[in-house]
């Protein structure tokens, strides 16, 4: 678990360095996209969720989406089909960026008896 954490953190990190050229109002930061799945969570338990160990961690804010997951095991040919929430935080550059979305993924695997929770990090331009 220690080897896919640091993996994890290089890649934020690698996302986080990317230069992009941003015009006008707009600033660097980065955007992490987490995807859950939910057939065995309750709307009531994602909030819970959200509330107990997201907003701790980004109190600047985020977005959920509701959305439907396709996920093939590697060790499977079958496919399976799941209620899946899309959370999109877009964040400044910092150091504690990694560990914090470290800590939320391993907090719903741990919490919901998941396999894995899908991240993406990309650089992005953004404006509020």
């Amino acid at each position: 678990m220690a080897v896919a954490l640091l993996v994890m953190a290089a890649s934020f990190d690698a996302a986080a360095t990317q230069e992009l050229e941003c015009s006008g109002a707009q600033k660097q930061w980065v955007v992490a996209d987490l995807f859950f799945a939910r057939n065995h969570v309750s709307e009531a338990g994602f909030a819970r969720f959200l509330a107990t160990e997201v907003t701790p961690r980004f109190p600047g804010g985020f977005t959920v989406i509701d959305a439907k997951g396709q996920w093939r095991a590697p060790s499977s040919d079958r496919t399976s089909k799941e209620r899946t929430k899309l959370l999109m935080i877009a964040m400044p550059p910092g150091a504690d960026n990694g560990a914090r979305l470290d800590q939320i993924v391993a907090a719903y695997k741990t919490r919901y008896r998941q396999q894995s929770v899908g991240l993406i990090i990309r650089p992005a331009c953004v404006s509020f």
